[in-house]
Parts: C-alpha cells; structure tokens; sequence
C-alpha cells in the first residue's frame, strides 16, 4: 500500500503531492546536499498562496499593548539538513507574529513575537556537526532569548518546531532542567517529533508515506554517527525518563495520521503524562509528515487551525 492506495488519506493532498510525484513510496534518500536542494525547490515550488495573502501586513511592534508571548521556532530537517531561510517557514512564522520567513509569518500574523533559532546542522559541504552541536546552539538561543525578554517585549517563551525542530524542542527543554534552567521555558509546542524505535506501527504502517525509516536512517546517521547517544533523550528524547520529564511545563503533543512519526509522539505524549507534565495531544486526520505545514494552500483549513492552536497555547501557559 502507498499513499495512492491508503483510504484515509485526503485527496486534496495526494493530487498536491502527485503533482511533484511524491504520491508514492519515498524514494532512496540521495546525497544529503542533492536532498537539500530538492527540499528547498519543493519548497519554492509548491503552491502555497492564500486569497488574503495580499491583505497581510508587516510584522510590527508598534500595535502591540504590552508584552507579547513568543514562540522561540526550531525549524525541521532532520536535525541535518535546511535551515530557517527558506519561503515555508518564513511565512509560518509570520502568521504567528502579526494575528504575534512563510510558516515564522503565519505564527508572528497571529499576535505573537516570533524568534526563528537557526542552528548548526549535522551535515553542512564544509563540516560535520553531530549531537549536541545543534542542541547546544538551540538552548544557547533560548538562554539568550530569557536574558533579553525585557528588551524583545516578551512574557512567556514557548518553543514550536516540526519533525527534527519537534525533536530538538523536546531535547531542549530536557536539557533546561537538567541544566536548572527549566525557568527560562514555559511551553512546548511540537509538530511530527523525530524519532525512529521498530517497535512503533506507524513505522511499518506509513513506511514511505512521504517520509521513509530508510531515509530517516541516514539522517540518523549523520547526527548520532557512531550510535553511542542511541540512548541518550538529549539525542532521542523518547528515551527521557519520568525523573527526566517531572516538573516539565505543558506540552502539546501533534502528528499527523498518515506520518512514519505518528507512533512515536503519541509514546512520547503518554510519558508525559505519566510523568505528570500537563499534556494534550492532536492528531491531524489524512494527512502524512509535515501536510499541514507544507500544503498551507491546499489545506488552508488546517494550517489556519494549527496556527489558531499555537497562538491559543501560548496564551495560556
């Protein structure tokens, strides 16, 4: 079974995607510079126009009444390849901003202050960057965002990424209370968190839906290199355990139900709750890893809700 065969999934998407012949069982990941230039041309190819898009106005501080919320965003790539420069999460993050780059414009859209954290890939054509370089550079980030709220006009500080961006806000938040920082974050909004265990069924399920385990094998494979943080949660967080995540502040918890990943944020959710963290979960219905945040035009709906949950979220922390 493939995405063309799959009853759950959403056709809207699937014409989307076949339309760039991604309706079928991914393909063997190429060299990681060749995967990185054809992200980023999907990416300025994809039709992501909305019909109000020309009535958007510029992020600008000037409206705000006081302290705003901010989303410190990590964007995805497996923790290896893209960065935040790039005309998909330009415009998420700026719809958050103005109702607080295209996803940073959505979220800054939506009355937030929104900070985009780059970070040092694993896999650069100049240099390797395995665990923990781009952990280290996100939490030097959000410590240099906590020491600047005064100045940035921020209250709260909640970090949002997708699928490596989900993972690496996970391991940041660890890495906060192991480091007693855990003050300096009040939220943690993740979308399709990266992890891959063989013993979740959506591995199996969803094998190739967009995403592949071989594909994310050898992203693996460049940040961990010789797997000796296999079991390490500041590299995985799904190996936290319940005195790792005891005292976290609340979570949302979304995937994706056609996503590979699917399986693996829902365990991570549920060892949230054990661990008494306050926790909600979401899963988007016929769509596979990262629709909702690519597709912003052929699931308008979608996208507008997750940006709608993000900005409600961050409020309420």
């Amino acid at each position: 079974m493939d995405l063309r065969s799959d009853p759950r999934m959403d056709q809207h998407v699937l014409e989307a995607m076949a339309a760039f012949g991604l309706n079928k069982y991914a393909a063997d990941l190429p060299y990681l510079i060749n995967l990185e230039i054809g992200i980023l041309g999907f990416y300025k190819m994809v039709p992501n126009e909305l019909p109000d898009d020309d009535k958007r106005g510029k992020v600008d501080y000037t409206g705000a009444e006081g302290p705003l919320p901010c989303i410190a965003y990590i964007h995805g790539g497996g923790m290896v390849v893209i960065s935040t420069y790039n005309r998909v999460q330009k415009m998420w993050c700026e719809e958050l901003a103005l109702t607080g780059l295209m996803w940073c414009e959505e979220l800054a859209l939506t009355g937030l202050v929104v900070i985009a954290i780059d970070f040092r890939n694993a896999y650069t054509e100049k240099k390797l960057n395995p665990f923990p370089a781009g952990l280290n550079d996100c939490s030097s980030g959000v410590a240099w965002i906590d020491a600047h709220r005064k100045e940035l006009g921020i209250t709260k500080i909640v970090l949002e990424g997708e699928s490596g961006g989900g993972n690496l806000c996970c391991a940041t938040m660890l890495k906060a209370k192991r480091d007693c920082k855990l003050s300096m974050i009040d939220g943690v909004y993740t979308l399709d968190e990266d992890k891959r265990l063989a013993e979740l069924p959506s591995l199996v399920e969803c094998d190739g839906y967009f995403l592949s385990c071989q594909q994310m094998d050898v992203l693996a494979g460049f940040y961990d290199p010789t797997g000796g943080n296999a079991d390490n949660p500041l590299a995985w967080p799904l190996n936290a355990s319940n005195e790792d995540m005891a005292g976290l502040p609340p979570h949302v918890i979304s995937v994706n139900e056609l996503d590979p990943l699917r399986d693996e944020g829902r365990a991570y959710f549920q060892k949230l709750l054990h661990a008494g963290v306050k926790a909600v979960g979401r899963v988007n219905l016929g769509i596979p890893h990262g629709a909702e945040f690519i597709l912003r035009q052929t699931i308008p709906h979608t996208y507008k809700v997750t940006v709608a949950d993000i900005k409600q979220f961050a409020y309420g922390v």
